[in-house]
């Protein structure tokens, strides 16, 4: 089984027609939260909720899922294979659409969702193109389906292309496990460098006021943007302050705690002194009568 994902859309319109109009080739064999009987309602469903979040500019996903020719499925097990696909690729709470067209010898489908939720929420998709092969190789296993075959037209290029995007992927794994345990960029490097994955800093001209930041790892180099949004310079000094801010409050608390713990001692200690002195307090405290006779009978 082979996933291709394809560039976000804008609009649903166009995306509907193609799937669904012709139904002498496309059959719908799963749908929800939408009307899939006429691709103009489905589509006026789809725009309806994409308004939860008018924001996003690209809320239209659309993944095609296809096995190899000769492969036996019927519509239920292609609609459980796309539910489990969907599940894993954490796509849920929002509006989809299966169809299965039949104008090709291998089966295939187009999984069609909205990335607004239900709840007006954005559905991420990042790295959803690596995700979605990894996702298929498991669920070609699973499954005892047939293993998909490279094609051998341009297949250095898409060897290569892979390796880029595999790459990439390491490093927002390696980012994303080690940022949260760092509070300075020389903790982050560190810690990457364990990866073999360095740190390339840009610089403002001829100043030493860095600009933006890079991770390298082999022969592949991408700036922290490339990597996702919250890698980028800005954001990571955002976060390398937050962990900071963290370990500072922690220090204070437990400053706080030690010293109320002390000042504790302190005045139990005092209160033993107060206790061990009294008796001398009360005698100092007697009738001066009292002790100036008690001082003869010593004398005696």
């Amino acid at each position: 089984m082979i996933s291709k994902v394809i560039k976000p859309g804008k609009t649903f319109a166009g995306a509907c027609r193609y799937l669904c109009a012709d139904r002498m080739r496309a059959g719908v064999i799963l749908s929800e939260g939408i009307r899939d009987y006429d691709h103009k309602l489905t589509a006026v469903d789809f725009e309806s909720q994409r308004r939860l979040n008018p924001n996003l500019k690209s809320p239209v996903q659309h993944i095609i899922l296809s096995w190899c020719a000769g492969e036996k499925l019927t519509d239920q097990t292609m609609a459980e294979i796309c539910l489990e696909y969907l599940k894993r690729m954490q796509v849920s709470n929002t509006q989809f659409l299966i169809v299965r067209h039949k104008d090709r010898d291998n089966p295939h489908v187009h999984i069609l969702f909205n990335r607004v939720d239900n709840d007006g929420r954005t559905i991420k998709d990042n790295f959803i193109g690596f995700r979605g092969k990894k996702i298929a190789q498991q669920l070609t296993h699973e499954y005892g389906l047939i293993p998909a075959v490279k094609k051998d037209l341009q297949r250095t290029k898409m060897e290569r292309l892979n390796d880029y995007d595999a790459t990439r992927y390491e490093i927002f794994q390696a980012l994303n496990d080690a940022l949260p345990k760092c509070r300075t960029f020389e903790e982050l490097k560190a810690r990457l460098e364990k990866e073999k994955i360095g740190m390339v800093y840009k610089y403002k001209g001829k100043t030493n006021e860095v600009q933006g930041i890079s991770f390298v790892k082999g022969d592949y180099k991408y700036k922290g943007s490339e990597i996702d949004r919250s890698f980028s310079y800005g954001n990571i000094i955002k976060q390398l302050g937050q962990r900071r801010e963290q370990s500072q409050r922690s220090v204070k608390e437990h400053q706080l705690s030690h010293g109320t713990a002390k000042d504790w001692a302190i005045s139990h200690a005092l209160d033993i002194a107060r206790e061990l002195l009294k008796h001398e307090e009360e005698y100092n405290q007697l009738p001066s009568e009292f002790l100036k006779r008690n001082r003869k009978q010593h004398r005696l």
